[in-house]
């Protein structure tokens, strides 16, 4: 028996049962069975990590004042160019398997001095403390997650992302519930201050995955070294070429203006949300529950959905009509609320946009990147994930209080975002079809998308 039969059978001996299991919910391969479990996993421990340390955010963002809200979030903006260049200096000089454990254990490092200052600082100087890991918390929730989806995608091909994000997806949703629920569970029992310790914590085992991830694909030993050198070599590239290959290239322009509308967008929404609520429910007690229970509806629809039907979706629709669902729906959604704006309306348009986003969007647009340049899933990725989607942000936080001194109602908001939505919508069919003719011309070059991955044991030598 060659070398790759020994691999194939050596990757097939221990997982047969997993697999089994596997394909009942998700259309995986026997080689494509570490890989996914190890993503599952990553993905756990990263939303666990930030669910963990997002309610202590939320608190220090309102104990910082409500009226520096937008203040902050332009901090956030600021810190999110300050992050790409860092990131974008760790990309250029090392390999993949340690830049992105350098980037999450920088992290790490200052949550132990966050953890420090609050131990330390009294607690009536404690103000500007609160306001920095607001801006922090925001900066790291966006990044964390952008570098874990970029390395997805330098991982597996367009067809495997297909396959294979939806139920990646799955880990994540329930990392966010763990997480939130470690909070809700312990705050009161241990306090907020070692609460940063545990998502410290979860965060290194996130970075501890990255070491297990298959190098190689399969074939002779040979050409898995040679595979393997070229996938750990160094990306290389300058600190701001991320964002110089965003304004160039048509494509990932498309990407950034797709982030951007959904931001946007969703600020909208989010404006709309409160206002509703607030003439809905006096009481602060039941717009709380009702905030909560409309979460639990997100995430029991989400997981559904993530485990069952996204992989199915991308693989029968293709990426482009998978990516216009969120738009089409957020068309009709607006639309009916800008003639109709009733909360149970909203309720079902936030759950299902909510669910939409997080179970079907996500997963189609990390598609997206699996046919660009390994520089540009990791620089001009991170730029859009991070910077683009702060900036929708802040033009949704400060066009809904301008709309509405130019005396437009909450239906009037929701007419003009309806027109937004649909633009949107032609973005995501465009870059669609643009991914498809990425892939057919795609030739062996530094940006080839991942082939098959197999399970099979680290090469010899292999940086860990």
């Amino acid at each position: 028996m060659n070398t790759a039969g020994q691999g194939r059978q050596r990757g097939h001996s221990e997982p047969d049962i997993l697999t089994r299991l596997l394909q009942k919910a998700v259309d995986v391969k026997a080689d494509e069975v570490r890989a996914l479990v190890l993503g599952f996993v990553y993905y756990f421990f990263i939303l666990s990590s930030y669910y963990v340390i997002r309610p202590i955010r939320d608190e220090m963002g309102v104990a910082g004042g409500v009226e520096n809200l937008p203040w902050m979030f332009t901090g956030t903006l600021v810190a999110m160019l300050i992050a790409n260049a860092l990131f974008a200096a760790l990309v250029t000089k090392f390999s993949r398997r340690r830049f992105i454990p350098i980037a999450y254990r920088f992290f790490i490092a200052n949550l132990l001095i966050f953890y420090a200052l609050l131990a330390l600082v009294p607690q009536g100087q404690q103000i500007w403390v609160g306001r920095s890991f607001f801006i922090w918390t925001s900066v790291f929730n966006l990044f964390v997650v952008s570098v874990f989806w970029a390395f997805m995608a330098d991982i597996f091909s367009t067809d495997q992302g297909k396959r294979l994000f939806g139920f990646i997806s799955v880990g994540g949703t329930l990392g966010g519930i763990l997480g939130a629920a470690i909070t809700a569970t312990l705050v009161q029992r241990i306090g907020a201050l070692y609460l940063l310790l545990i998502s410290a914590a979860l965060l290194e085992l996130s970075a501890q995955c990255v070491r297990f991830f298959p190098l190689s694909y399969e074939g002779s030993r040979e050409s898995l070294r040679r595979e393997a050198a070229v996938a750990e070599a160094p990306i290389g590239g300058g600190i701001w070429s991320g964002i110089v290959h965003d304004l160039r290239s048509p494509y990932l322009l498309g990407i950034c203006a797709y982030m951007l509308l959904y931001a946007i967008t969703s600020t909208l929404l989010y404006f709309q949300q409160a206002s509703i609520a607030s003439s809905a429910f006096a009481d602060r007690s039941a717009r709380t529950a009702f905030f909560a229970q409309i979460d639990l509806l997100v995430n029991i629809l989400t997981i559904f959905i993530q485990a069952f039907l996204t992989g199915r979706l991308l693989k029968w629709l293709g990426v482009g009509v998978t990516l216009a669902l969120l738009p089409a729906l957020s068309v009709i959604g607006f639309t009916g609320m800008g003639i109709f704006p009733a909360l149970s309306l909203l309720v079902i348009f936030l759950t299902l946009r909510r669910a939409g986003n997080f179970a079907i969007a996500r997963p189609a647009r990390e598609v997206l990147f699996t046919v660009v340049s390994r520089e540009d899933k990791y620089k001009a990725k991170s730029f859009i994930d991070t910077f683009i989607y702060r900036a929708g942000d802040q033009i949704g936080a400060w066009s809904a209080p301008l709309m509405g001194s130019l005396g437009l109602s909450m239906a009037g908001i929701s007419l003009v975002a309806a027109p937004l939505a649909a633009i949107w919508l032609f973005i995501s069919l465009w870059l669609g079809r643009k991914q498809v003719a990425m892939t057919r011309e795609h030739t062996p070059s530094d940006s080839t998308p991942a082939q098959p991955l197999a399970a099979a044991p680290l090469l010899e030598g292999a940086e860990q």
